[in-house]
């Protein structure tokens, strides 16, 4: 039977969270991971604020895409980024993660994006490597900078209350 793909569907957020945390576990970020099937469920299918692709082989999920869209001011069109990609180790090196970016390259072409693009922990050779080889460039002139938890809190906090000096 061929690879398959579909979109997830709400009665999928279990297999969505399995995937995240088998991913996380991989990136030994486990004990990071909070999302929850409720959150999950809020986020991606009440909120619209991501889609799951998944690909199917004989009947079970072998893998995921985890996207949304952002904007690129230069382009002046949408993209599509990738927040994880991940194919259970028992499946990899049959071609299912180049399947599922070639199947995201579809979906950003049919939606007229301008570009897919995505982060990888720097530490991550195997994965680098597989990026490169189908072409994709590092942008190596460019940070990631996150505010999360406390500091959220506090910038947020800080806004609510006018403190813009300080």
């Amino acid at each position: 039977m061929e690879l398959l793909f579909r979109y997830a569907e709400r009665g999928d957020v279990k297999v969505i969270l399995n995937f995240i945390k088998e991913l996380a576990e991989y990136e030994h970020m486990l004990d990071e991971v909070v999302a929850t099937e409720e959150l999950l469920e809020q986020w991606i299918f009440d909120e619209k604020k991501a889609e799951v692709l998944f690909a199917v082989k004989d009947n079970c999920e072998v893998g995921f895409a985890l996207f949304f869209h952002n904007f690129s001011t230069f382009l002046g069109r949408a993209g599509i980024y990738l927040e994880d990609l991940y194919v259970k180790p028992e499946y990899r090196g049959k071609g299912y993660g180049k399947a599922l970016f070639m199947k995201l390259a579809e979906t950003a072409k049919e939606r007229g994006c301008g570009r897919l693009e995505w982060s990888c922990l720097d530490w991550n050779q195997p994965s680098i490597d597989f990026y490169l080889s189908m072409g994709a460039r590092q942008m190596s002139e460019w940070t990631v900078y996150r505010i999360a938890g406390e500091q959220l809190d506090k910038l947020a906090s800080d806004s609510l209350a006018g403190n813009f000096n300080g």
